[in-house]
């Protein structure tokens, strides 16, 4: 049995077999979409790497099956957490390597942690020379990582009991998780099912708008993770106008707090429509796509409607932190692709598939700076600060000041550390920007119209640690190089 002060390695080395050999699972999926396709070379590939993931969960959890998995404290939590994610993406690139679609099993392992963090980093040159049964084994981890594999296996595997809660507060992306229901794992099934049920609906859309069926689910894939692998060179930019609003649409959807969509769906829209984290989020969208539009449309005498097209897309794509493109951003003004690098620090809400800050952050602490004035001028009073009608317990807002300070000292070391290993000082804030965010492309060298194929071997492994706690959210994976975390 399980508790603070001492960490049951056993339970976590039978937990991660588990996941392994569900992973295996998704392997033969992919294998189906390269028989269809004649792709034997990667059919094997897929056959083989499955077997390999099968077999080396199966021996996790055969050795450790007689342990109890239901009590996992919160140290179990992060390691479990942790480690599944690292683990996932070292089987996971096996496709890549053994199909020899990647130079190297570096590259291979940066490809899949890209994806399984829905970053979007890729090192492909060109995607569509790529097999179809490995874009969409490519597009289907972003999709897995999108609401969380942990999460999906709570929703399949009701098995866990209470310790399954303290898997979803690590993995699932936000403050605090939101609860649908008594039962986490029920919790689970509602988000996994309106996150099915709005890929299917975009399936069905981008197919109505002209494209092949695997491209479209590819593009719900990594739409709906706000994840941005294209099976396309040029992003989402060589389709129609249509489909280019129907992708703006959804990763706005894919941006908002998943519980919110349950309540809309439920039918309670007043606390869909009256939440302030929402209004504050879309208020950023629509604020700076009209300065773009107008921008655009004035110095780059853009027609209107491609100036609000591209403008919105790019401001979504990177508030969402999905990282697709329409256009190649850093051909703009300066000052326009500026701000849109300012923008990869502000993230989706809470409870979404977006990385990122998070807006519900940024909006509570500029509350808190603004109280911060009323205070001095009345040291007596006590002015709390208040989010939906409810005060912000000092703890949460201290969590935030803190998290802002590491993600900005974490941005600065890793800045420095991407230009010691010879990057150019934009491609290096570029880089670390945009793989901490999780969006992918970046500015410099790592832009909407490059990839990260160039970047020195340290320089990928870093992003690739980069890409982990930014998807983890930092204090899930930075706990365990803490000395207190190991202490009993």
């Amino acid at each position: 049995m399980s508790n603070q002060s001492d960490i049951n390695f056993r339970l976590i080395i039978k937990f991660i077999g588990i996941l392994l050999m569900i992973l295996s699972g998704f392997f033969v999926i992919s294998s189906f979409w390269s028989v269809y396709y004649e792709e034997n070379v990667v059919t094997r590939a897929f056959f083989l790497s499955g077997a390999i993931t099968f077999i080396a969960g199966f021996i996790l959890f055969f050795i450790t099956r007689r342990y109890d998995h239901r009590n996992i404290g919160k140290k179990e939590g992060y390691i479990i957490v942790t480690f599944t994610w690292v683990s996932i993406s070292i089987f996971g690139a096996l496709p890549f390597y053994f199909s020899g679609a990647m130079p190297s099993y570096s590259d291979a392992f940066f490809e899949t942690i890209s994806g399984f963090t829905t970053t979007g980093a890729t090192i492909l040159k060109d995607i569509e020379s790529v097999s179809k049964g490995l874009l969409f084994w490519r597009s289907l981890t972003q999709w897995l990582g999108g609401m969380g594999i942990i999460v999906l296996t709570l929703a399949i595997l009701p098995i866990l009991g209470v310790g399954g809660m303290q898997l979803f507060i690590a993995e699932a992306p936000g403050t605090t998780p939101n609860r649908l229901h008594p039962r986490i794992t029920e919790t689970a099934k509602r988000l996994w099912v309106i996150y099915v049920l709005f890929t299917v609906i975009l399936v069905i859309l981008l197919k109505f708008g002209g494209m092949r069926i695997h491209d479209a689910f590819c593009h719900a894939f990594t739409t709906m993770s706000t994840g941005g692998f294209s099976t396309q060179n040029d992003s989402i930019a060589g389709y129609s106008s249509f489909i280019q609003y129907v992708i703006i649409l959804f990763m706005v959807i894919a941006g908002i707090n998943f519980s919110l969509h349950y309540f809309l769906l439920k039918g309670q829209v007043d606390k869909f429509l009256k939440n302030e984290e929402l209004r504050f989020y879309l208020r950023i969208i629509a604020g700076f796509a009209l300065i773009f539009t107008i921008a655009i449309f004035i110095l780059h005498n853009s027609d209107l409607e491609s100036a609000f097209r591209h403008s919105l897309f790019q401001i979504v794509t990177i508030v969402t932190t999905t990282g697709y493109t329409s256009y190649d951003y850093l051909q703009w003004h300066e000052y326009l692709w500026f701000v849109l690098f300012l923008l990869m620090f502000a993230g989706g809400c809470i409870g979404s598939t977006a990385g990122g800050i998070k807006m519900i952050r940024h909006l509570v602490l500029l509350k808190n700076t603004s109280l911060e004035f009323k205070r001095l001028i009345h040291p007596m009073a006590v002015i709390p600060v208040r989010f939906n009608g409810k005060s912000i317990p000092q703890d949460i807002i201290q969590n935030f000041l803190a998290f802002f300070l590491i993600y900005a000292l974490i941005f600065a070391a890793g800045s420095a550390i991407m230009t010691i290993i010879g990057l150019d000082f934009t491609t290096a804030v570029g880089s670390v920007a945009a793989t901490l965010g999780n969006i992918g492309p970046g500015i410099g060298s790592v832009g909407p119209a490059e990839n990260y194929a160039h970047i020195p071997l340290f320089g990928k492994w870093f992003l690739s640690f980069l890409m982990l706690i930014g998807r983890l959210e930092m204090f899930t994976v930075l706990l365990l190089f803490s000395k207190s975390f190991w202490r009993k």
